[in-house]
């Protein structure tokens, strides 16, 4: 009897294991076979987005036990959620509707993020950083977009390459335009150092659906860039011209988007 139930029990973990493998390989078929409704909506976002730039989600990066970068008793996480804040004020005195990721001293997970502007209809995504590197050296402003943004049906297929699909073979044309005008503009009113823009697969710009950069607006371990920051002054120029470069990159798509891509420039 007992030789019987082990018989038993091991055919039914060989039918559970089978089950499993078949939903495995019909996920995968689904996604090889069946793109075309991502990639119709997707058509359909961007036909939305050329008339106007509707919703700006602004997140701030780190919050909670994420403190980010951390020098001289500043933290990033800190500071994101201030210039966040600020943005937020400003985009809405220039017609903007905006959302934060979070507004708050929180903790939310990169892929919590990327959901939170996904749901959205229409928007752009603008990631709010601030960096580190070689002490008293590493200085300036850059701004990121996603060499590939990809597109997934299913939440897990975000951690599994083989599953995803990517959008593009080259850089999203509106993700790389909206971070020429963004770092355009920072580095016009801040005067800080130009770093250029440059394509980097950060994980909330590179599985966002729609146009997203993320922002690196000085290095907490440059004693220049740290004593700037804690101005306020200068924290609302930041914001200030990050919101420019979103009305401008509104503007250009207003007026047609021949434009965009044009003369951005790469570190």
């Amino acid at each position: 009897m007992r030789w019987r139930g082990q018989q038993s029990g091991s055919a039914s973990r060989d039918v559970l294991a089978l089950i499993g493998l078949l939903l495995i390989v019909a996920s995968i078929a689904w996604l090889q076979f069946f793109p075309s409704t991502i990639e119709v909506s997707t058509r359909t976002e961007r036909a939305r987005v050329e008339q106007g730039v509707p919703l700006v989600v602004i997140d701030p990066g780190h919050g909670g036990v994420d403190s980010g970068a951390i020098c001289a008793g500043v933290l990033e996480k800190d500071l994101t959620l201030d210039v966040a804040q600020r943005v937020r004020r400003i985009a809405q005195a220039r017609g903007f509707q905006t959302l934060l990721t979070r507004d708050r001293d929180e903790y939310k997970s990169l892929a919590n993020r990327a959901d939170f502007g996904n749901r959205q209809r229409d928007c752009i995504f603008v990631s709010i950083h601030f960096d580190e590197g070689k002490p008293g050296i590493s200085t300036g402003v850059e701004t990121y977009y996603a060499a590939h943004q990809f597109e997934h049906a299913f939440p897990f297929s975000a951690w599994l390459p083989f599953l995803r699909k990517a959008a593009a073979q080259s850089p999203d044309m509106f993700s790389q335009s909206l971070a020429g005008f963004i770092q355009e503009s920072i580095v016009s009113r801040t005067l800080a150092f130009n770093r250029g823009t440059r394509a980097e697969q950060f994980y909330v710009i590179a599985n966002m659906r729609h146009p997203a950069v993320l922002v690196e607006g000085g290095f907490l371990t440059n004693n220049d860039d740290v004593a700037k920051l804690a101005s306020e002054e200068y924290r609302e120029k930041l914001a200030t011209a990050i919101c420019e470069g979103i009305a401008h990159y509104r503007d250009v798509l207003r007026n047609g988007h021949s434009t965009l891509a044009v003369a951005t420039p790469e570190s």
